[in-house]
């Protein structure tokens, strides 16, 4: 039976619960990329805001247009990898569709805006977040690249982001 599409509050609700029936459904939803855009954009405010940003608005949208660097870049190279390097028989993805599915693993990020609380407790909430926010992201690839495997999706997320810090140094370097 088809079920009927969900919100855009309700999707962000299933990609922080990391419901792995949301991967499938942005996924096919071509219009959801606007959306998953938009996920990336507040969980990059939130953090910003949440660790307490000292650049003002400026900073926020550096910080904004960075994580969407990162999550085109991150996003590409995850698809390459997972449809190039490590497919498996059943693996069939653009990278329309990587991008939506990861875009909406940002979701967890949002409870980044608490990492202002003083002490330990702000960092714990960042970290958790974060790690929250990788897991939703292995997930999105393994329902994106329609893996059976939880831990190929671990791979192809490991091996990305591996070449994604590499490059992300090479152009530092070559900045300086």
């Amino acid at each position: 039976m088809f079920a009927p599409m969900r919100t855009f509050s309700q999707r962000i609700r299933a990609a922080i619960l990391v419901d792995a029936s949301l991967y499938e459904e942005v996924e096919a939803d071509r219009s959801a990329t606007g959306a998953a855009m938009l996920v990336v954009v507040l969980s990059s405010l939130a953090t910003g805001l949440g660790v307490g940003a000292r650049q003002g608005v400026t900073g926020l949208v550096a910080g904004s247009v960075a994580a969407l660097i990162g999550w085109f870049l991150w996003a590409g190279l995850t698809h390459l990898i997972g449809t190039r390097l490590l497919p498996t028989p059943d693996t069939v993805s653009t990278w329309g569709q990587v991008l939506r599915t990861t875009g909406f693993s940002a979701a967890p990020g949002l409870f980044r805006l608490f990492a202002f609380v003083p002490g330990v407790w702000g960092l714990l909430i960042y970290y958790v977040a974060t790690v929250w926010m990788l897991v939703a992201f292995v997930v999105a690839v393994r329902q994106a690249l329609d893996y059976r495997s939880t831990w190929r999706a671990v791979g192809v997320c490991l091996t990305g982001w591996l070449v994604f810090v590499v490059l992300l140094n090479v152009y530092v370097i070559a900045l300086s």
